[in-house]
């Protein structure tokens, strides 16, 4: 298809402004819903330093928003003359230990800021974050945490035996499944063991070890609990933030125009792509079969990593957020739930074309809803009309107040 040529702005739009008290306040609110619904409560010990580990770092955010020149600070820059402003800034996360919503390409640096942060106060839950979350490889991962787990349970079970006091560092099985792994040297030590070098019995060379400290046998069940940690984790991952917006109705809602985050290519690939697509078209669309422009079409979705999705209502309303491209439409079915005053509202979405998407199950990419999509919201027709014929005074819509009152105008 010739790409649609992009509109022309007719003067530069206003600077875009960073997330308001609102905004952020609400982010809060939905970070709490989560953390009630996640299944794998975090320990005590996290959760009484939690809002330690924010303040840590929002006072080191402020010393270095202080040091950044002006134009640094200014994340906001309006787009080049003559090309339209963003359907939205980029990407963002939310980080689940601080709460903080950043930038995609901030996200990882963050998230480890703020599990180094939990060395201060709690070292053991520290390095079992550091070991499930720095470590892509996740079956050496799996791999070392249960040689881990078998070095802590001989220890338990046989206290008694010296033998399973001590570890060889230079021991095969330690160096290829263990020391390989960042964070596991920083656990041993944070759970009671510390570095000697000892003899090598009937040699006259030294060997380095790992040896529990004389004091940690009186505390055998911290031992136990912290195996029991370590093997339970589970990498800590910041989720995408919907970056809910509400826009009042516009004859503008089907046109997007979307950040470089959206792309799995760079900038210099999207470019080169266009270029080579609209040199191609007229020869491609005479020589392709039906199979050759399936295949391509899928190629085409696989390039993007997010969809931006618009969810437009019968009073005009247009709901916006943010996903993951190969995320079910069971996703979107429960942040529009999320956003009535009656969740239990029943309705259907249609999309491009009136398509009716029922199937919950399928993804985004299936469906041809990426890299961003309008859709309509139709209420079921028989319950609608139940409730008109109570006769019970009804709000103007059905959307939540507060979400309402932050209703934006669509640029």
């Amino acid at each position: 298809r010739v790409p649609k040529e992009k509109p022309k702005a007719e003067a530069p739009p206003k600077p875009r402004q960073g997330p308001t008290d609102e905004a952020q306040m609400a982010a809060a609110a939905a970070l709490a819903r989560m953390e009630l619904k996640t299944k794998a409560k975090l320990p005590p010990s996290q959760e009484a330093i939690k809002n330690q580990v924010r303040k840590e770092l929002m006072a080191e955010a402020a010393a270095s928003e202080r040091e950044l020149p002006t134009e640094e600070k200014d994340q906001s820059c309006p787009p080049p003359e003559g090309a339209a402003a963003p359907s939205v800034s980029g990407v963002y996360f939310l980080c689940p230990l601080t709460g903080a919503v950043v930038r995609k390409d901030e996200k990882d640096k963050h998230l480890r800021e703020a599990i180094h942060s939990y060395f201060s106060v709690d070292p053991v839950a520290a390095c079992i974050m550091e070991i499930h979350t720095f470590n892509r490889d996740r079956e050496k991962v799996r791999t070392g945490v249960e040689t881990m787990a078998k070095y802590l349970d001989n220890i338990y079970l046989h206290p008694e035996e010296e033998k399973y006091r001590k570890i060889k560092l230079q021991n095969k099985v330690f160096q290829e499944r263990i020391s390989c792994l960042e964070g596991t040297h920083r656990f041993f030590q944070a759970v009671g063991f510390e570095t000697k070098t000892l003899p090598v019995p009937e040699q006259e060379t030294t060997e380095e070890y790992y040896v529990l400290k004389e004091e940690m046998l009186s505390r055998l069940e911290d031992l136990k609990d912290y195996k029991e940690q370590l093997v339970s984790s589970e990498p800590v991952r910041a989720r995408l933030d919907r970056q809910l917006r509400l826009f009042q109705p516009s004859p503008a809602a089907a046109r997007f125009e979307l950040p470089n985050d959206f792309y799995n290519l760079t900038a210099e690939e999207i470019k080169r792509e266009q270029r080579l697509r609209t040199e191609a078209v007229e020869k491609a669309s005479m020589l392709r079969t039906r199979a050759m422009r399936e295949k391509e079409e899928q190629r085409e979705l696989r390039k993007y990593n997010y969809t931006l999705l618009r969810v437009r209502f019968p009073d005009g309303y247009i709901l916006q957020g943010t996903f993951y491209a190969r995320e079910s439409l069971a996703a979107l079915y429960s942040f529009v739930r999320e956003a009535l005053r009656n969740e239990w509202l029943p309705f259907e979405l249609l999309g491009p074309g009136g398509l009716k998407l029922t199937d919950e199950s399928l993804a985004f990419n299936e469906c041809g809803l990426v890299p961003s999509a309008l859709l309509t919201l139709a209420w079921d027709t028989a319950v609608m009309e139940d409730i008109k014929a109570a006769e019970e005074e009804q709000p103007a819509s059905c959307l939540k107040a507060e979400l309402l009152s932050r209703a934006q105008t669509l640029s």
